[in-house]
């Protein structure tokens, strides 16, 4: 296994055509910031309803939270439950979910010799708030005793695009050959392989591999689906990317994740009443509530200073309960719609140090123009060059970093 991962490993570093060769044999083979604790009044009383979204999965989440309630301290229960909680935080982008499964799994959390499956949900935990190193450390552990745990390595796999470590993410991805559906490693390298000088390779061969499977889940189409319509958007082909945009949408759930890409590509092409109309309902989550203010304001709506108001409140509560998980939406919230552009560039330098997707880099570049500061982009521009980011927008934006005295 390890001789033929590292031969592919290999083989993709020199070419595209190679990279798909041996893939496919490989594969073949809210409440205010400042208000006082709320104490409910009875056991009946009810402090929260699932968001919408979540409502599908109310019933089983009853279930196993009533099983647990009856049989405190059953491992087996108290993981079912944890993974429900980690699969609505993950639809809803809502770390409060997050936080419900570290609750269920409180009493193994610290244990020095906690199962692979306790580590595996708890580095999933950590990797939401952004405790990436422990959560790599977790993952270590999982797959040294079970080395073809798809799961983790998936989510090591994501971890590593996020701090653009492309060789190690896509050493990540390669194990994922042995799962199921082709189309899983298929779309995470295509993902990882984008980002560094091989978007048109990487296009091309998913859109063939997703074309060929029609049995593919609903939720692995709409991440490869997502996956198209973002590699599109960087390359300036927005009429394929609206299109891989909108059938992702038409498949099953719509995640909070493809929401925002999909709004964001929307913004950017000054079309901010269809934001309006997209988003309209979907206001419990922050990121998305942040792209209706933003399409408000394209719109020069008079509520929009409603809105805003409710945005600073969701930051504010987020850092009541020690949160600090999307410093470059709070970038882009301080930068656009409050004009603070110098605490922008704090927050887009520190969300920066988290993270390095293309949205962090714009957010960056977009700070560092703000207030006219070349060497604040600097990292950003440095990124650029050395990884051969193929991104229509970026590349316009670091130009204009350039030209700067």
């Amino acid at each position: 296994m390890e001789t033929k991962r590292a031969a592919t490993f290999a083989c993709i570093k020199r070419s595209e055509t190679c990279f798909a060769l041996i893939l496919v044999v490989s594969l073949y083979g809210v409440s205010a910031a400042f208000a006082a604790p709320f104490t409910p009044t009875s056991d009946n009383q009810v402090l929260e309803r699932l968001p919408l979204s979540a409502a599908p999965y109310d019933r089983e989440l009853r279930t196993l939270r009533a099983a647990l309630d009856g049989a405190p301290g059953t491992l087996d229960i108290a993981l079912k439950l944890a993974q429900f909680y980690i699969r609505i935080g993950k639809i809803e982008s809502d770390p409060r979910y997050y936080g419900y499964a570290q609750g269920v799994l409180q009493p193994w959390w610290n244990e020095p010799e906690a199962s692979a499956k306790v580590r595996l949900l708890r580095a999933m935990i950590r990797q939401n708030r952004h405790d990436f190193s422990g959560a790599l450390q977790d993952l270590a552990q999982v797959l040294s005793v079970e080395p073809g745990n798809i799961q983790a390595w998936l989510t090591r796999a994501v971890i590593m695009k996020l701090q653009a470590n492309y060789d190690e993410a896509r050493l990540s991805c390669l194990p994922l050959a042995e799962s199921r559906d082709p189309l899983l490693a298929v779309t995470c390298l295509s993902d990882v392989n984008s980002l560094n000088g091989r978007a048109q390779a990487s296009y091309e061969f998913l859109q063939d591999v997703l074309r060929e499977r029609e049995g593919a889940s609903q939720d692995q189409r709409v991440w490869s689906l997502t996956v198209l319509a973002e590699i599109s958007m960087r390359m300036g082909r927005n009429d394929d990317a609206e299109r891989f945009f909108k059938e992702a949408l038409g498949v099953g759930r719509q995640s909070a994740y493809l929401l925002a890409a999909y709004a964001d590509f929307l913004l950017d092409q000054g079309r901010a009443a269809e934001v309006a109309d997209l988003l309209a309902d979907k206001t419990s989550v922050d990121s998305l509530l942040l792209r209706l203010a933003l399409a408000k304001q394209q719109l020069a709506a008079a509520d929009l200073p409603e809105f805003v108001a409710k945005i600073g409140d969701r930051f504010a509560a987020s850092k009541m309960r020690g949160e600090n998980f999307h410093q470059g939406d709070e970038a882009r919230f301080a930068l656009r719609l409050q004009g603070r552009a110098e605490d922008a560039l704090r927050l887009a330098k520190a969300n920066w140090a988290a993270q390095r997707e293309p949205q962090d880099a714009r957010v960056l570049l977009e700070t560092s123009l703000a207030v006219r500061d070349r060497a604040a982009a600097q990292p950003v521009l440095d990124f650029l060059a050395r990884t051969r980011l193929e991104h229509v927008r970026l590349k316009s934006l670091a130009a204009e970093i350039e030209r700067l005295p």
